[in-house]
């Protein structure tokens, strides 16, 4: 399945230092605004980016993204070191953006779902379309589908094929084995391409890897 991309890169960021984080950790634990400060300069890209592949709605992201921070700092307290802050931030965020995909099911996803395919036909039945405009028609799409899987199989379809997290490190933010993720994100791809399929968009011989 080809890798959909929504929204514009972020700069990369320098991956933080160990040490430092577990400095600043440990500072704005003591209520060092300052250090916490430092913490969100550090961790907002790949926070944002994180929750923007996960969330699939770029209305949505910006709110999500201080949502998640705002958790962080309230649950600070609880954060033991037993994962990286990193790992434990993700996790943060994976739940928040559960609970925003739980509370959007409802029948305005079907309708944004029918919405969304037919606006990719319409597009691609016209040789003029642009094709910045066709990519984003067909990232709302697949986002659509998704929005149909169970969150076990959506969010490991997300962190590997659409974030393209290696395989560990996905596994570790789920909780779960590797080889359980291997499993969940094929499923997940036979799903997405069945759906696909069925609504006329992906032909049955068309390869999709």
């Amino acid at each position: 399945m080809p890798r959909v991309t929504t929204q514009p890169q972020l700069p990369s960021a320098p991956r933080p230092a160990g040490d430092e984080v577990a400095a600043l950790v440990e500072q704005a634990r003591a209520g060092r605004t300052d250090a916490w400060a430092r913490l969100y300069q550090l961790f907002f890209a790949p926070i944002f980016r994180h929750i923007r592949y996960l969330a699939g709605d770029h209305a949505a992201v910006e709110d999500l993204v201080q949502e998640a921070f705002a958790r962080a700092l309230v649950s600070l307290g609880t954060f033991d070191g037993r994962s990286s802050f990193s790992t434990w931030l993700h996790g943060i965020a994976l739940n928040v953006v559960r609970n925003h995909w739980r509370a959007s099911a409802s029948t305005q996803t079907a309708h944004h779902r029918l919405e969304a395919m037919h606006t990719v036909r319409d597009a691609a039945s016209h040789g003029d379309v642009d094709r910045t405009h066709l990519a984003k028609e067909r990232a709302k799409v697949v986002y659509a589908v998704l929005a149909g899987m169970p969150e076990h199989l959506r969010e490991a379809f997300v962190l590997r094929d659409l974030e393209g997290l290696p395989p560990h490190e996905a596994a570790a933010q789920l909780g779960i084995s590797p080889g359980n993720l291997a499993v969940r994100a094929t499923r997940a791809r036979q799903r997405l391409r069945a759906e696909l399929e069925a609504m006329g968009w992906l032909s049955p011989l068309e390869d999709a890897s």
